[in-house]
């Protein structure tokens, strides 16, 4: 990305997990540097609108219109909640790991100086990462909706008994399933839960649908990759009557209790996540490194 940040002040707004950064250390280091260098930043110290509101991490209204970044300071569960709540703003998001295993993350607190002045010069690249929607459909009527960077996940709870779903791609039946329970994942999510649950890694900025069972009661299931404008149903068609012991998330942090005949209805959300990368490490390398390291 071309920029002419160097005549121009570029305004920060920092963002820090406080269990990750209680003393406000790291938070207060990335000031400073931005300041040395002549440029703007102001935190969120308080998150003091959260209350009452849906945001998880940072409430939009906290971020002043005229920001030009978003730097962020935790790990990937961090990251995906700050994007989650901000995506309204379009503003791209520079991740800073001092989390674990950091995905998401552009950069660690070591080269956060170099991250920081490839952003002043403008020698950074702009991510679009999909995003996914989805619908709770019962008796006709959506009684719940939600969207995820990651992924959208049904499985059960509290019993160990497994759930019997259907799965129809536009419009067109797919298949059956009795498992655990069922990933919808991005490109971004499929190095979170679909991972574990044994599907493929795909390039983060792909726009994809995937789907992933979890543990199915087969031999022959594996991941599905679909085209980002399919639509996929998943029909809750278990007659157990476990209405209490099936449920959709969002990410791992919004969820909705399903009951038998619930339809959850994924497409592709209408904006994207931005992030700011400064890194020259490739993905594979990226990918290559974090498998080693744990």
């Amino acid at each position: 990305m071309s920029s002419d940040s160097n005549s121009k002040k570029i305004k920060f707004f920092l963002l820090a997990n406080k269990r990750k950064d209680a003393d406000g250390a790291a938070i207060d280091k990335l000031r400073r540097k931005i300041e040395s260098m002549g440029h703007i930043c102001e935190c969120n110290d308080n998150n003091s609108n959260l209350e009452n509101t849906k945001f998880l991490y940072t409430n939009p209204d906290d971020v002043p219109d005229d920001v030009d970044i978003i730097v962020v300071l935790g790990g990937d569960g961090t990251i995906l909640q700050t994007s989650r709540d901000l995506h309204v703003l379009q503003k791209p998001i520079l991740g800073v790991n001092i989390g674990t295993l950091g995905f998401l993350t552009d950069c660690e607190m070591e080269t956060v100086d170099e991250a920081l002045e490839r952003i002043v010069s403008g020698d950074f690249k702009i991510d679009h990462r999909m995003m996914i929607s989805g619908q709770v459909i019962r008796d006709g009527k959506v009684v719940y909706e939600d969207f995820a960077l990651n992924d959208i996940v049904i499985n059960r709870r509290g019993s160990l008994r497994v759930i019997d779903f259907d799965v129809v791609v536009n419009n067109q039946y797919l298949n059956t399933y009795v498992a655990d329970g069922l990933i919808i994942s991005t490109a971004t999510g499929s190095t979170a839960y679909a991972l574990s649950a044994g599907g493929p890694i795909i390039e983060p900025t792909a726009k994809d649908i995937m789907i992933t069972p979890i543990c199915p009661h087969t031999l022959n299931s594996r991941s599905i990759i679909l085209d980002c404008n399919a639509e996929v149903t998943v029909v809750m068609t278990d007659s157990k009557q476990l209405a209490d012991e099936r449920v959709v998330t969002f990410d791992g942090e919004t969820g909705f209790a399903l009951v038998p005949g619930d339809k959850v209805v994924i497409t592709k959300h209408p904006e994207c996540a931005i992030f700011a990368k400064t890194s020259k490490i490739s993905f594979l390398q990226r990918i290559r490194d974090k498998m080693m390291d744990h």
